[in-house]
């Protein structure tokens, strides 16, 4: 797709809802889509909104081994609600291993320790997930708000990285407006999620940003 193209669906599309957005960009993936999730706040919206336009949808999930018990068991009520076709990848690093070798997690002062950290347990996770899986279209939960690099994006973007069409049909919404989403559906939230690749919600970890793609 141009960028000309992007461009005039980012303007058609601003005004669908995001089931809307979500049956467009099935349509577009020629059955090659998947949605990714970290099972973070508010993460039950775009997974629900992902399975009722395609029941069997592939949810890649990169399980860095450091979620919290809160994490891991948010993500299993709602594989199990929402009749997620989970597909989990692991990083080749155990966070036992990692831990010894590397020492404690880093923090916002140590940041060549996040991007290493991103690399091994995040990145390379992802970048095989996506190998294997091949989408055509990748749905994701990306917002505007979340942080600067992604108020640079769109509902619809080319991704250099993986070379996939992304798609975020949330991309304009407010914390208030999936608040109310998750209301609507009676859909779990979970808050007691941290991400050791970021260390703060303003950084990326490097999935949508152009750093993201020299991890190998």
């Amino acid at each position: 797709m141009s960028p000309e193209e992007i461009s005039r669906w980012n303007t058609e599309l601003r005004s669908q809802t995001p089931l809307d957005i979500v049956r467009w960009a099935v349509a577009q993936a020629k059955g090659r889509t998947l949605v990714s999730t970290n099972f973070r706040p508010y993460e039950a919206a775009i997974l629900h909104l992902a399975v009722q336009a395609q029941p069997d949808i592939p949810v890649l999930w990169v399980d860095h081994g450091y979620n919290r018990a809160a994490t891991y068991r948010h993500a299993e009520e709602l594989t199990a609600r929402l009749k997620l076709n989970l597909k989990p990848y692991l990083p080749t690093l155990t966070p036992a291993h990692r831990d010894a070798i590397y020492g404690p997690l880093p923090d916002l002062a140590d940041e060549e320790g996040l991007k290493r950290f991103s690399r091994q347990m995040k990145l390379e996770p992802f970048q095989r997930g996506m190998r294997e899986l091949a989408p055509m279209v990748w749905i994701t939960a990306l917002r505007k708000v979340q942080n600067p690099n992604r108020a640079g994006l769109d509902i619809v973007s080319h991704d250099a990285n993986f070379g996939a069409l992304k798609v975020s049909p949330f991309f304009h919404w407010s914390d208030a407006d999936l608040e109310d989403y998750l209301a609507r559906h009676q859909l779990p939230n979970e808050w007691d999620y941290f991400d050791p690749a970021k260390a703060d919600e303003k950084r990326e970890c490097g999935l949508h940003a152009a750093w993201g793609a020299q991890a190998r």
